[in-house]
């Protein structure tokens, strides 16, 4: 099955950054299982789904809501992460970094794509 949103460079780029989460916070100690680890993966999978929430509605307005809404997600995620690290959770990870960074610069030319102020 095959949907609008799996066009989307963002969409795509977005699951991949799916998988390096889950594996960057499969290191941390168990004692985080159900905090930090967890938000971040929740965080994480929120961005491709908003992605493809919003490609589904019927309206640009309602997209370009989503795309927001994908973008702050992104930015909760690079939060924590930051806080991992600084933690000592994890090491830097230029790989995780350069996806969360061009996740949200697709968004971001998508957004301006639909004009959203």
């Amino acid at each position: 099955m095959k949907r609008k949103h799996h066009d989307l460079k963002a969409w795509q780029f977005a699951m991949q950054s799916v998988q390096q989460v889950y594996v960057l916070t499969a290191s941390f100690p168990r004692e985080e299982q159900f905090n930090l680890m967890s938000q971040m993966r929740r965080a994480a999978v929120s961005v491709p789904s908003n992605i493809a929430e919003g490609a589904a509605r019927m309206t640009k307005k309602e997209f370009g809501h989503f795309l927001c809404m994908a973008r702050g997600s992104l930015s909760e995620l690079e939060t924590q992460y930051l806080i991992a690290k600084n933690l000592a959770y994890v090491s830097q990870n230029a790989e995780v970094e350069k996806g969360m960074d061009d996740v949200f610069g697709l968004l971001g030319g998508l957004i301006n794509s639909l004009r959203i102020e």
